[in-house]
């Protein structure tokens, strides 16, 4: 790592985090002309890191754990945990946590976080989801609806490039869209058993980043990126956004800083302290703002070893994460698809339970679909020695919504310390009786449509997945209009400490069941456009 000559002044902001917020982040204030530092825990990639790097894991067999010994044994259980990249994520003896009921958390250390795995799904929340309470009458509102955020989805939606073809459903928004990809298999497996359940099969929304910074024109290929990373279509939008920021002149990055408190001062936060992840020296940074976007439970992990932001007694509360659940049948005669690692294959059925209605099945809000062909490799670990070479396979993923409950949450274990000293979490969250009848009807569900499709061999999981599995972890730092209930106020700013935002999936109220990565960026968009507002009142 080289590190920059530091400033002698405060930077005027420290964002903590390089995944999809930290980079928004970054991205949005240095180009307003805030002088910005970010920190990551883990290193700076090179070219070289990339070799034999499968962005995505098709030829992986899917759910099979990797034997990757006790330093991994938790980070194993994530499908994207395979070599070359398993050392990107982080090793579970140094960095350990206390799991009072099962949690798998799963937690990538490298500059640009967990995107380095992200599968790209990439779906807009409506006010179904920011106002499920009017809907049906449990828990709260989000304290801002779909309207306002709408700007901040299409600056995202520009940026990123999301493929997909309009729908026109409340619950499910449309976004800016750049074609989908033609000759889907998969809709055209399942698009007549679509037709007669009743059910909307559109192509898989993905973030595909369609241009290069040379010649500004659709690529699926790769090309180097400023940062020390391949840009491509699967993992470049981190880097891209990282890539602006650096081109302003205004970005400091600082990896190997492993974020460890928030100093405070007079009722403000006065930066960010740190432990270099090598040399394990103490450091501190000073800034005006600071910005969490360490991911979810990292960010409320700081709040909470920092004793801030917490007169509500709501940090740590209401930790979410999607239920899941799977099921597959085999498309006889069909010659089996070939590694795609475009994902053109890919197919999304959204949300059609309690669109309309309060409650189906005993079971409040909903789940969706994520459907696609699954290469040789796995249709043999589905089916055996029956498979044939005439086989594919489809498989249906759920994602279900969690219900934001009081009694999940996560506290600091004081008694136990990760390898840098500092004061690890202890982990509390089980499914309720709502999200395990969410499963069941999903997963009925799911073997209805492929059999309805007139596949064969149809199986499904026999347990749901455990919590954190689905790596859509939302909440313990939620948003809300009164500082006695909430840790933040609509634009993520801390109600205890004004100069502390929180912009990823800590701050969410309730989890819906889409894929979060699109909203956590809009809200990170809506945040720094306020921070930007409030810095230049200061200035004048």
């Amino acid at each position: 790592m080289v590190q920059l000559a530091l400033p002698p002044e405060p930077f005027d902001a420290v964002v903590v985090g390089s995944g999809a917020t930290g980079g928004w982040a970054a991205r949005k204030l240095t180009l307003a002309g805030m002088r910005v530092a970010l920190i990551e825990a883990g290193e700076k990639t090179k070219p070289a890191d990339f070799a034999g790097y499968d962005i995505h894991p098709d030829d992986a067999v899917c759910g099979t754990p990797c034997d990757l010994g006790r330093e991994r044994a938790i980070q194993a259980s994530c499908y994207a945990c395979r070599p070359p990249k398993h050392p990107w994520f982080v090793n579970d003896l140094e960095n350990p946590y206390q799991q009072a009921k099962p949690f798998h958390w799963i937690r990538m250390r490298v500059l640009g976080g967990r995107l380095l795995a992200w599968e790209r799904q990439s779906y807009r929340m409506s006010n179904l989801d920011f106002k499920a309470a009017s809907h049906d009458g449990y828990g709260d509102n989000w304290p801002f609806s779909y309207e306002d955020l709408v700007p901040y989805y299409e600056e995202v939606e520009r940026y990123l490039g999301i493929t997909g073809i309009p729908e026109k459903l409340a619950y499910l928004p449309d976004s800016i869209f750049l074609p989908a990809a033609a000759n889907n298999l998969t809709m055209e497996l399942l698009g007549n058993a679509g037709a007669k359940l009743n059910r909307v099969i559109t192509p898989a929304r993905l973030a595909v980043m369609t241009r290069t910074y040379e010649s500004h024109q659709a690529c699926y290929s790769s090309a180097p990126s400023e940062n020390g990373v391949l840009s491509s279509s699967h993992f470049s939008s981190p880097w891209m956004a990282l890539t602006d920021a650096a081109r302003t002149g205004r970005l400091t990055l600082i990896t190997d800083a492993i974020a460890s408190h928030i100093p405070v001062a007079k009722g403000k936060a006065t930066g960010i302290a740190y432990v270099n992840r090598i040399s394990r020296t103490s450091h501190e940074l000073r800034a005006k703002i600071v910005v969490l976007c360490a991911s979810t439970l990292e960010s409320t992990r700081l709040l909470l070893n920092s004793k801030i932001c917490n007169s509500s007694g709501m940090l740590g509360r209401y930790l979410m994460d999607h239920i899941g659940g799977y099921a597959w049948g085999a498309a006889e005669g069909r010659r089996p698809e070939p590694n795609d690692p475009h994902q053109r294959h890919r197919v999304y059925i959204p949300r059609f339970r309690n669109t309309s209605e309060k409650l189906t099945n005993g079971f409040i809000r909903g789940y969706g679909f994520q459907a696609r062909i699954i290469p040789d490799a796995q249709t043999r670990q589905s089916f055996g020695a029956s498979a044939t070479p005439a086989d594919c396979t489809v498989r249906l993923s759920s994602f279900g919504e969690c219900l934001a409950r009081r009694e999940n949450f996560v506290e600091i274990d004081p008694d136990r310390l990760d390898a840098w000293g500092i004061p690890v979490l202890r982990i509390r969250a089980c499914w309720s009786g709502n999200e395990i009848r969410i499963w069941r009807d999903a997963t009925a569900e799911a073997a209805q449509l492929l059999e309805t499709a007139g596949l064969r061999r149809i199986g499904t999981a026999a347990q749901p997945s455990k919590p954190g599995l689905s790596i859509h972890e939302t909440g313990t730092a939620r948003m809300g209009d009164s500082p006695r209930s909430s840790v933040l106020n609509q634009y993520c700013q801390a109600h205890d400490v004004p100069n502390i935002f929180v912009t990823d999936g800590a701050c969410w109220v309730s989890s819906g069941c889409q894929n979060p990565t699109l909203t956590m960026m809009a809200i990170t968009g809506r945040a720094c456009t306020f921070i930007i507002q409030e810095y230049s009142k200061t200035k004048c």
